[in-house]
């Protein structure tokens, strides 16, 4: 193929795609199509993987899109398909861009509207597939945690290596506190005389 039939950019199931790129990797970069089936989607199109995007004619890459809007016509089994018993249709259908990402998100709407366990989960932004949350999906704030700001409990620290008292008994060391007086006091005293 000449350098004047190479295409630079192509576009495929609504994806823009540089053409300098390997067949295999160029189809899974389309969300919804990985490595895998891009590799078997290829063999039964009887496409080598290995070729750059750029150098497909228009037949095979007409090829290429009419197989990724029908799996099952290339002869793709149902395993292989992203949406499997559709709750709408219950066909099997294989979903691709912004339809996939719709998808999910009208399904995590429902499992929240008819309040079941995983739309709980979802809700709170919680692990839904039933994994260990002790110490791992820690992403928010200390839960039922406060921490008391202040002195602790039992008074002010004493020196370090010095026996801990009991709380209300006076020190027998300790001399006998006078009482102060301040100004306003004596003048309040004096007033009253």
């Amino acid at each position: 193929m000449s350098a004047s039939e190479y295409k630079h950019i192509l576009r495929i199931a609504g994806k823009d795609i540089q053409g300098s790129k390997k067949v295999i990797v160029a189809l899974s970069e389309v969300k919804g199509i990985g490595y895998n089936l891009a590799q078997v989607l290829l063999q039964s199109l009887k496409i080598s993987p290995n070729i750059r995007l750029g150098f497909l004619t228009d037949r095979e890459l007409g090829d290429i899109e009419a197989a990724i809007r029908d799996l099952a016509r290339v002869g793709m089994p149902d395993w292989y398909m992203n949406r499997r018993k559709d709750m709408e249709t219950g066909s099997n259908r294989h979903l691709l861009t912004s339809d996939l990402d719709f998808t999910i998100s009208n399904d995590i709407e429902r499992e929240k509207s008819v309040m079941s366990w995983r739309g709980y989960r979802h809700m709170f932004g919680l692990r839904v597939r039933g994994q260990c949350t002790r110490t791992t999906g820690r992403k928010g704030g200390a839960v039922g945690v406060k921490k008391v700001a202040g002195p602790m409990p039992g008074g002010p620290p004493g020196p370090p290596g010095a026996p801990k008292q009991a709380s209300g008994a006076a020190s027998p060391a300790a001399p006998a506190s006078t009482p102060t007086i301040t100004k306003e006091e004596l003048s309040k005293e004096s007033e009253k005389k």
